[in-house]
């Protein structure tokens, strides 16, 4: 049997989905090939939780934890914290130095997707459309004469390094701009402005299954708020349909791209690529290499329109991150 630990919490505002994702995995694990342990990681302690909610810390050195005098190691993580520092490329180079298989790609295309900016100029070579924006840096003056030349109205401000939609807004006028500009300083000190795009909203969940780099069944997202925000994500406030109402050709099309993405960048494990289509182009809004795992969540809700039931995604994520 081999020890597996799953590693969940955080250290941004998706802490919560987090600690959902990581009990998921954990609930479905496969019990007859893997010891799970729910491991939790905050600023203020890395401990194993046991299953009478009882804590033992972890020790930083070699990633092990001491239970009734017995050491106990640990064969694979599976990483299921969202946002840093989980899906920053912290802890990726962390198991690499230690040299501890993880589930999640390597730090470096952690890094890169997590910064929504860095990762669409490096697509953009590649011919992957994406929105028009504009960059600030905190303590930048604010020109919002220039932002609305160059991205038009409305347009969306967010935060560049932040997920789960925290700290998104969505801005109708030129006056609005630099409530939503404070607004997305709270979660990241860069932001993206981007311009509206108008179109139909799809995710695509591409994984490694059995070796074969995989396009999942597409979700389309009809949200019944201004878009896809935090209580659209994950308080019921929108539709997610599996498979997508797009024609047979977008569905190839849109897959491609994100299947190009996914292999230009060397990726493994989990990603779920955001798209906007409009006028029959797709436009790449971001890049999730931790998705959300919980059973409301896109990915699961892809496999299972694939057939594949999370046992089965679970097991191979770990048996990929062995091999």
């Amino acid at each position: 049997m081999k020890n597996i630990a799953i590693i969940m919490g955080g250290y941004s505002s998706e802490y919560k989905i987090s600690l959902i994702s990581g009990n998921v995995v954990y609930q479905y694990l496969d019990k007859t090939k893997y010891n799970g342990f729910r491991i939790h990681i905050f600023k203020e302690k890395w401990v194993y939780v046991d299953a009478q909610d009882q804590e033992f810390p972890i020790d930083k050195n070699d990633f092990s934890v001491t239970v009734a005098g017995q050491k106990i190691s640990f064969d694979c993580v599976f990483n299921a914290i969202h946002g840093t520092p989980g899906e920053d490329g912290l802890m990726q180079a962390y198991f690499e130095l230690l040299q501890i298989p993880q589930t999640a790609c390597d730090y470096y295309q952690a890094a890169l997707t997590f910064n929504k900016r860095d990762l669409l100029s490096v697509l953009k070579p590649y011919g992957i459309k994406t929105a028009t924006s504009y960059y600030l840096n905190k303590g930048d003056i604010v020109d919002t004469t220039a932002i609305v030349n160059k991205v038009g109205l409305p347009c969306f401000v967010k935060p560049n390094k932040a997920g789960s939609s925290f700290g998104i807004s969505k801005v109708k006028t030129e006056a609005e701009l630099p409530t939503a500009i404070e607004t997305a300083y709270k979660e990241d000190n860069e932001i993206i402005i981007e311009s509206f795009l108008d179109g139909t909203e799809v995710s695509v969940g591409v994984i490694n299954y059995q070796g074969a780099i995989t396009v999942l069944p597409i979700t389309e997202i009809v949200s019944e708020n201004d878009f896809f925000d935090y209580e659209a994500k994950y308080l019921g406030k929108s539709q997610e349909i599996t498979p997508a109402r797009i024609s047979d050709e977008m569905t190839q099309k849109v897959g491609a791209i994100a299947k190009r993405a996914y292999e230009v960048l060397k990726m493994k494990g989990f990603s779920r690529s955001e798209f906007i289509i409009v006028d029959g182009e797709p436009h790449m809004l971001e890049m999730n290499t931790i998705p959300g795992l919980t059973t409301e969540s896109l990915i699961p809700q892809q496999a299972k329109a694939a057939g594949i039931e999370l046992k089965d995604l679970f097991t191979n994520a770990i048996e990929l991150a062995l091999a």
